[in-house]
């Protein structure tokens, strides 16, 4: 029996086991946009660490899920579930139950090898207990897929529809999903004797478990040679996403039954669409924000002015007061962007910034002269004072 260690989902993202829910996501984020398929084409470690930290990642953003892997040390559908449906309590009629064990190394030999893993035994023993008939194989679910994709700023305000070329594992065509060759008959299994359940044990305690030959059909079948019996191959499909008005730097978008087709005609995974918004020459985004740097003459500034601001939504004509200084923040209702969420439009603010002329004749040099003359403050006063 092969020996299987449970997996360390703190390491895999590079976080402590005291890490918050934000600590958690923004590492998750950093390498997902690493490791991602698309921006590693070909190659397989990079593809394999990628799956290896969505599986992290969907466990440690779950605090219930989280809770259960503290608990015991390792994590599987199977076992959640039945916890939950018996909600954490021991079986009726005075079973025993598994809480409070650490599942991490018991049954293992010397130097964390050599012996059953219990948690792989105690995965296996939950498999196919969610109402699967005796002789049936379960039918397990895909996996979600994520996708990042890159939006021009102006398309994520506005709204577009995006095209995207999504690499994913489609039912097989050959064998319609079952994993059998086409025209092949089944034979009864050799390991359980056709019953579908075979024993293992973890030191002195043994299970009754799905047969792993056959799956727990009790029947082996020939593989189909298109997708080798897993009933899945790979594929490309083009999925066109609508991207709504306002869309935000990483938005997720959710698309249902594009993720992964599941083993053996199991339901397919959704798709999720993480948005990556693109930077404007002049205007910063905050949520539904816009701001923008305005330059204004000293004459302007001085005389007070209406001028002409940019927008996203075109030219704004807006005062600037008499007097109004470097760095003063006006607020333009109504100018940012549309929040998805309630249809709400958030606001621009615009900074104003005093740009110096050149002078190129004396006679205007005069004039700043006598201006200077006129007006003797100090405008350093205040810091000076300070010495």
């Amino acid at each position: 029996m092969a020996v299987h260690r449970s997996k360390n989902y703190y390491a895999t993202l590079g976080v402590s086991r005291t890490a918050k829910p934000a600590e958690i996501r923004n590492a998750y984020r950093h390498l997902a946009r690493k490791l991602h398929p698309d921006l590693n084409p070909g190659d397989l470690s990079a593809e394999n660490r990628f799956k290896e930290v969505q599986e992290a990642y969907e466990v440690l953003k779950d605090k219930q899920k989280r809770s259960f892997y503290d608990q015991h040390g390792f994590y599987s559908d199977q076992a959640f579930q039945q916890r939950s449906a018996r909600g954490g309590r021991r079986p009726p009629g005075g079973g025993f139950g598994f809480d409070g064990f650490d599942f991490t190394d018991l049954g293992s030999g010397p130097g964390g090898a050599g012996g059953p893993d219990f948690a792989s035994i105690f995965d296996s023993l939950f498999e196919g207990t969610t109402g699967q008939q005796p002789g049936r194989a379960a039918r397990k679910q895909g996996e979600d897929l994520e996708y990042i994709l890159d939006i021009e700023f102006d398309d994520a305000i506005r709204g577009t529809t995006a095209q995207l070329k999504v690499n994913r594992q489609r039912r097989c065509a050959s064998c319609a999903g079952s994993g059998r060759a086409p025209g092949s008959t089944s034979q009864q299994c050799g390991s359980c004797n056709g019953s579908g359940r075979t024993h293992q044990g973890a030191g002195n305690m043994r299970f009754t478990v799905p047969c792993g030959p056959c799956r727990g059909s009790g029947r082996i079948e020939t593989p189909c040679l298109a997708c080798r019996g897993e009933g899945r191959a790979p594929a490309s499909d083009t999925i066109r996403v609508r991207i709504r008005p306002g869309t935000g730097e990483n938005s997720r978008i959710r698309v249902a039954g594009k993720g992964n087709d599941g083993p053996h005609g199991g339901a397919p995974g959704d798709l999720y669409i993480v948005a990556r918004i693109g930077e404007h020459p002049f205007f910063q985004r905050d949520g539904s924000d816009i701001s923008i740097e305005v330059p204004v003459t000293p004459a302007e500034a001085v005389l007070g002015a209406k001028i002409e601001v940019p927008t996203i939504g075109g030219k704004a004509h807006m005062r600037i007061p008499p007097g109004t200084s470097s760095g003063k923040v006006f607020r333009v209702r109504g100018r940012g962007v549309v929040d998805p969420r309630n249809g709400v439009r958030g606001d621009q603010f615009v900074r104003i910034s005093i740009v110096v002329p050149r002078i190129p004749d004396e006679d205007t040099k005069d004039l700043m002269r006598e201006y200077a003359s006129r007006n003797p403050e100090n405008p350093r006063q205040a810091l000076l004072s300070k010495l």
